[in-house]
């Protein structure tokens, strides 16, 4: 088994490196000068050199490339004795501490330093810890909202199957997994916020934290999440729905089952405690599999909802050419599926362990 989560990692690990190196030379070979986005109408000739030179982009680019790579990895090499170098470990730069020095070079424990803001000046990584809990909020209580309706009603059509509300659901799941998440946040915003507002009282546009009517702060606003997270759980409560009933089905067709009706067991007794155990088995692995592409598939629905995540930020930062923003998103969203991937292949490992040998 060790060997099996060791050679996952080694896959994430060269995963991570192939994102990095494409997200790093794509946004490099983009046109434009981040020192004149910095400074504007003030940009002269010595200032632009001058940030050119801090950003290190004076260098060729596979310098750069390097100097990236070792900017981003928690075990870096820098240099402790000349400010001047770009290799120079700055401490309103990076966090972290020294494990081996070599006389004028160490090699560093540290942050993944994700460079600074263009427009700013802020550590992309200060940005992204602000973003991120919310878009975590809003994927958890998504994904959470599918698992337990979805849950509930592929069971309920399991056990009504080949009736009418059978058939209608049937055909509500295959639009919910065809609606892109962008129409369906236009149209649930158009419905509840707009049309229906009287009735619903939710807002189209709305952050976690609210200002009370007197201003004498923020307090906790949870009604703005339900809009954003019911759009973003319609499709995998979809997929959700469809799984549940089809596995459910299947699993009522065992001998086992078949065996617990002749002992006279009731039907809820059958279905809740042993066949509902069974059949979730597929609906937990695309569960898994759709939390982590909500975290990245977030940035539409924020962005209509103006939810301040990470995928306002994403937008925000596309508008502006905020690159090194840009690029530290990219980044942060592949790590997360990474794990998660990894965690989920280690879940299968000791589940079956035929995976082991894949």
């Amino acid at each position: 088994m060790l060997r099996f989560i060791i050679k996952r990692l080694w896959y994430g690990l060269l995963v991570l490196f192939g994102v990095v190196t494409v997200v790093f030379f794509l946004f490099n070979i983009l046109p434009g000068d981040p020192a004149r986005m910095m400074l504007g109408q003030r940009a002269d000739i010595a200032s632009v050199e001058a940030i050119n030179k801090d950003l290190g982009r004076d260098k060729p680019l596979h310098i750069q490339y390097f100097n990236f790579l070792n900017d981003i990895s928690p075990v870096s090499v820098h240099n402790t004795i000349n400010e001047g170098s770009y290799w120079y470990f700055d401490d309103e730069k990076y966090t972290g501490v020294e494990l081996i020095p070599l006389g004028g070079t160490g090699i560093f424990l540290k942050k993944p330093y994700l460079r600074r803001s263009y427009q700013s000046q802020r550590k992309v990584s200060e940005i992204l810890s602000e973003a991120f809990p919310k878009t975590m909020l809003l994927a958890g209580v998504s994904i959470l909202f599918a698992l337990i309706f979805g849950v509930g009603i592929g069971v309920l059509l399991a056990v009504k199957k080949n009736v009418i509300l059978d058939r209608v659901a049937l055909v509500f799941s295959v639009l919910g997994m065809s609606i892109p998440s962008f129409f369906a946040a236009i149209l649930n915003a158009w419905i509840f916020a707009f049309v229906l507002v009287e009735y619903t009282g939710l807002n189209m546009f709305g952050s976690l934290y609210s200002v009370d009517d007197y201003g004498r702060g923020e307090y906790l606003d949870l009604k703005n999440l339900i809009l954003p997270a019911l759009t973003l759980g319609i499709r995998p409560l979809a997929i959700v729905v469809e799984l549940t009933r089809s596995s459910l089905l299947d699993v009522l067709g065992q001998d086992y089952i078949r065996t617990a009706k002749a002992k006279g067991l009731g039907k809820f007794r059958i279905i809740g405690k042993h066949a509902l155990k069974n059949a979730l088995n597929p609906v937990i692995t695309a569960v898994s599999g759709w939390f982590a592409s909500l975290m990245a598939g977030a940035v539409f629905v924020e962005y209509v909802f103006d939810w301040k995540g990470v995928g306002v930020v994403i937008v925000d930062s596309l508008e502006k050419y905020d690159f090194p923003v840009i690029m530290g998103a990219v980044l942060f969203i592949s790590v997360i599926l990474v794990i998660i991937n990894i965690f989920v292949d280690i879940i299968y490992g000791f589940l079956d362990p035929r995976v082991r040998f894949a």
